[in-house]
């Protein structure tokens, strides 16, 4: 009997993949031969299509040929038969090239031109996918390189169809076209050969091909099956070596758990390397040992913390399942830490927080800006919930702030990978909308696609309305609320514009109060704002619909008049204006009367830019001013040449001081009973090198007006320190000195310092000093003067009240400690003796001064007869022209020496009446 074969059964089941792998191998490499055998069989297909081309082609030409010769229609027969060979060839090639073809349509064109039915399958196959491959291309290159020449032939065909049809055709004619045929074949037959010999070269490579590619999947599933056989012999030795192995190298701790006691069987390297105890010392350990407070056996996932060598305790997740274990139930127990996912949790959990508790809105959208989510922010800003919102693009609601919508150059920013920051116009759920700061970002994912935006937005509508505040007061006046000069100017610089391309006038009306800061000195500086505000309530409400009213300082203000024919028309305007401020205006308890002067300059007669317009008129104004107050006048040439005038002096008065053109002289004061020199009174000089001698009235008030008040302050009272010490050493009467002092710098914060300074420098008294102060600078100072008073009084500084009775006096200040004197003003002795009305004032002046103990010293003293009535009224002091003018400092020493009488014609001492 045959040896019995062993049975598949009697093989180790782990043998039985290598049988599987061995009917593999050889399945395979019968398929490998069953595509050769077909792949040969669509190359001899092919190889006999190329040899139908090939002769199809040669005898169209033979027959194209002979037609030519003999007109023969037989012979045109042959040609169109063979031609139609070639074009149903091309056909198919193009068709299958093109990629989209009908297969029965190509499998019945093939049928025509002889192929073999059973390499149909196969030339589809090859033109379909092998047209690139080595010769294939090259082959239908040359093939398709003819198709002009075979197309030029049936022109050639149908030129000489139609030739024939008329009668025989000239020889000359056809041996022409004659000729064209063996042309176009000599460019044919080359081509056809390269298409011929390149089909049977590929035909060869394609056998090489094939040969060796069932020789290489031959050796390669033998190998494979030789490598697969080896492995599995390998792993039935080395299958617990490798477990051994995926087991120890595991990067969660792995304990094999013994189901029945709960005693621990086995452990990997990182349970030893986390409990921090070798496998010896944990094998028979009892598993719930490793927790803090135990581990339950149930199935499933378990959370607890593992025990350290050290103490330390570990968060883990552990998951146990039921297996056999050599016939063993074995609960295997697979123990992760969970430390960083729980950190991670904690930081989602206060990110989640953070975003639920910011105050600005906050929105998650997806790719299509979808909104998923919100934070509670954005419910209290737009009044939208999540509910209302998901699904929603989160930009529906949102618009330029000039109502277009997100342009799509934000989403191209952001699909770049910037971020979008702008502010935008949004929507709330009640319809309202509102200005906020929008910035949006995007999440990417691993591709680097967009997978979220988040766009997180402020509401700006405190911060635009606080910017729009700021703009106002950039461009108003905050006292009146009206343009100041940089707004003026801008709204000047449009109407201009305006009046020039509609040939029309503008003009401008500069207007300044008169004697306002008379209002200040004598109703305090609040009083006098209170008053500019009611002026410019009555300037716009004598305006017309289209004028400008503006304040560009001071108590000076600006009218813009525009469309108008010429600037004339503006004098209309002006009396109406005039005529409202000359209305008494009631301020709290007071009631002021005021005046203005005005000046008018136009467009285009007097400048074509608004700078250039304000000045003239402010020239116009001031010759207003001077002139008769309480007018307007119109701008000319003329005023603008005053006005540089003053611009010049104010330039040249910043340089006086530092070029020393200051000088003092000196008014003396007399007792009138003795005559005798008692006081001399500083008055400021300024000597132009080029101007000559410039009047107080004229440099002073530009001083104050240019800040400058205080320096020339403090160069008098440090020149007239150094003349008392001079007039010191040289022995003269030890004689008063009265300064005129500026409010600005009685309300200095060192002014008292100051003079306390001076006087120490040059060693003078200070009692010898006396500084003069009108009431209305008093007024003005109010409590700071008190202050400034007492320091002064502390020092032992006199202080004298210049012009009194003149501004609007308030009593009380008589009672400060300093005022050691009274002026009493030129205009109230001009009319002494004979006006009762002055008479009577300055004996009420007299006689309150010696009530309160106050010395009076009379000014503007011209006539014998003023000396009389004040000295029989009680004057002691006086000064005036009847005594001396302000005179040089060589001419007041002269007089204060001892023995030296005067003889000069400005001193007249009147003698003491007996």
């Amino acid at each position: 009997m045959p040896a019995a074969v062993p049975s598949a059964h009697s093989l180790p089941r782990r043998l039985l993949p290598l049988a599987y792998g061995l009917a593999a191998v050889i399945g395979l490499i019968l398929v490998f031969i069953w595509g050769a055998l077909q792949i040969q069989v669509a190359l001899a297909g092919f190889l006999n299509g190329e040899s139908i081309w090939s002769k199809a082609q040669k005898q169209a030409v033979i027959d194209l040929r002979v037609y030519a010769a003999s007109g023969d229609p037989a012979d045109l027969a042959g040609f169109r038969r063979n031609y139609e060979i070639l074009r149903t060839d091309r056909w198919i090639r193009d068709a299958i090239a093109a990629g989209h073809y009908d297969r029965a349509e190509v499998t019945a064109a093939l049928d025509r031109v002889n192929t073999m039915p059973a390499a149909v399958p196969g030339v589809i196959f090859m033109l379909d996918h092998f047209a690139t491959a080595p010769y294939m291309r090259q082959a239908l290159a040359a093939w398709r390189s003819t198709d002009a020449q075979l197309a030029e032939l049936d022109a050639i065909a149908g030129q000489l169809q139609a030739g024939h049809a008329h009668g025989p055709m000239d020889p000359a004619e056809v041996g022409r076209q004659q000729a064209r045929i063996r042309a176009l074949n000599d460019l044919i037959e080359p081509r056809s050969l390269v298409f011929s010999l390149q089909i049977a070269r590929g035909a060869s490579w394609m056998g090489r091909v094939l040969f060796g590619t069932i020789f290489a999947a031959a050796c390669l599933a033998s190998l494979l099956w030789l490598r697969m056989a080896r492995r599995i012999l390998a792993g039935i030795r080395g299958t617990e070596e490798r477990y051994r192995l995926l087991f120890d190298r595991a990067p969660d701790a792995i304990v094999m758990v013994d189901e029945q006691g709960g005693r621990i069987l086995d452990v990997n390297d990182k349970a030893c390397e986390w409990i921090g105890r070798s496998p010896r010392e944990l094998v028979g350990t009892p598993f719930a040992a490793l927790f803090k407070g135990g581990t339950p056996h149930a199935e499933g996932i378990t959370h607890g913390l593992l025990r350290g060598r050290e103490g330390e305790a570990r968060p883990v997740e552990t998951q146990s399942s039921l297996v056999s274990w050599r016939e063993r139930a074995v609960r295997q127990a697979i123990v992760r830490d969970i430390s960083e996912r729980l950190s991670l949790e904690q930081e989602r959990r206060i990110a989640a927080e953070a975003l639920a508790s910011i105050a600005e809105g906050v929105i998650i959208a997806d790719a299509r800006r979808r909104v998923v989510s919100v934070n509670a922010a954005h419910m209290a800003i737009t009044g939208l919930s999540l509910q209302e919102m998901q699904g929603r693009r989160f930009d529906e609601l949102r618009c330029l702030p000039d109502q277009s919508p997100l342009p799509p150059s934000v989403w191209e920013t952001l699909h770049n990978g910037g971020n979008w920051l702008g502010e935008v116009h949004s929507q709330r759920a009640d319809g309202s909308v509102y200005p906020e700061l929008l910035s949006i970002s995007v999440i990417r994912d691993a591709q680097d696609r967009v997978q979220h935006y988040v766009a997180v937005f402020t509401n700006i509508s405190t911060t635009k309305s606080n910017q729009r505040r700021l703009e106002h007061l950039a461009t108003h006046d905050p006292l009146t609320g009206l343009p100041n000069r940089a707004e003026f100017e801008r709204r000047c610089a449009l109407a201009i514009a305006t009046a020039d391309r509609e040939h029309g006038a503008v003009a401008v009306l500069f207007i300044d109060l008169d004697a306002f800061k008379v209002v200040n000195d004598s109703y305090s500086h609040a009083i006098g704002d209170r008053l500019l505000v009611q002026v410019a309530e009555r300037i716009n409400r004598g305006l017309g619909e289209h004028d400008v009213a503006g304040r560009i300082g001071g108590d000076e203000f600006t009218v813009l008049i525009g469309r108008l024919v010429s600037r004339e028309q503006a004098g209309v305007l002006a009396q109406r204006l005039l005529a409202l401020l000359g209305e008494p205006m009631k301020v709290g308890e007071y009631e002021v009367a005021l005046s203005a002067s005005i000046g008018i300059a136009g467009y285009p007669l007097d400048g074509s830019e608004p700078v250039t317009l304000i000045a003239n008129a402010d020239a116009a104004m001031y010759a207003a001013k001077t002139q008769e107050r309480n007018t307007y006048r119109f701008y000319s040439p003329m005023m603008q040449a005053d006005a540089r005038k003053r611009l010049a002096l104010a330039a040249e008065l910043r340089q006086a001081l530092a070029r020393g053109e200051f000088r003092l002289v000196y008014q003396p004061s007399v007792d009138m009973r003795s005559g005798r020199v008692v006081a001399v009174e500083a008055l400021l000089r300024w000597r132009h090198p080029a101007r000559g001698e410039v009047s107080p009235g004229e440099f002073i008030p530009m001083a104050e007006k240019l800040g400058l008040i205080r320096h020339v302050d403090d160069w008098v009272l440090q020149a007239v320190a150094r003349q008392m010490r001079r007039w010191d050493e040289e022995n003269l009467p030890p004689i008063r000195v009265a300064v005129n002092i500026s409010a600005g710098s009685y309300g200095a914060p060192h002014f008292v310092e100051d003079v306390r300074r001076r006087l120490v420098a040059e060693r003078v008294a200070p009692q010898r000093l006396l500084l003069e102060i009108t009431e209305g600078a008093i007024l003005r100072l109010g409590d700071e003067m008190e202050r400034t008073m007492n320091a002064l009084h502390a020092l032992g500084v006199g202080v004298a009240i210049d012009d009194f009775g003149t501004g609007y006096s308030s009593m009380s200040y008589l009672k400060l400690p300093a005022i050691a004197f009274l002026k009493i003003d030129k205009s109230f002795v001009d009319g002494l003796p004979g006006s009762s009305h002055d008479a009577a004032i300055v004996e009420a002046m007299l006689a309150l001064s010696k009530r309160l103990g106050l010395c009076a010293i009379a000014e503007g003293i011209e006539t014998e007869a003023q000396h009389e009535f004040l000295l029989r009224a009680g004057c002691t002091e006086g000064q005036g022209y009847l005594y001396a003018r302000a005179l040089e400092v060589p001419e007041i020493e002269r007089m204060l020496r001892p023995g030296q009488r005067s003889g000069g014609p400005k001193l007249r001492l009147v003698p003491p009446t007996r």
